[in-house]
C-alpha cells in the first residue's frame, strides 16, 4: 500500500502531465482551427489549462501565492475571451 505523500506525488505528476498534454493539443487547435470560433475556444481552453497548471504547481510546492495568481489568470482569461468574441462578432469591443 502506498503512503499518502507518495500517492499525492504520483497524483500530482499524472495531473501535471495531463494538463501539459491538454495545453499542447489546445495549441494545435489554435493553429489549425478552421474557424475563428475554434480558435477562441482553444484560447479559452488554454487559459483553463494554465489555471490548472498554476494550481497544481501551488499544491506541489505548498505555496499559497499561486492560488491568487490563478484567480488573476482566470479574470484576465474571461475578459479577454469575451473581448475577442465581441470583436469577431461585431467588429468592435466597446460601443
Amino acid at each position: 500500500m502506498m503512503a499518502a505523500p507518495e500517492f499525492l506525488s504520483l497524483a500530482l505528476t499524472i495531473v501535471f502531465v495531463t494538463l501539459v498534454v491538454g495545453q499542447i493539443l489546445s495549441m494545435v487547435r489554435l493553429v489549425l482551427g478552421p474557424t475563428s470560433g475554434d480558435r477562441i475556444l482553444a484560447l479559452d481552453t488554454m487559459v483553463i489549462n494554465a489555471i490548472g497548471l498554476v494550481v497544481v504547481l501551488g499544491i506541489s510546492q505548498g505555496v499559497q501565492i499561486y492560488f491568487e495568481v490563478s484567480l488573476l489568470i482566470a479574470m484576465l482569461g474571461f475578459v479577454s475571451t469575451v473581448a475577442l468574441a465581441r470583436f469577431i462578432l461585431r467588429g468592435d469591443i466597446i460601443e
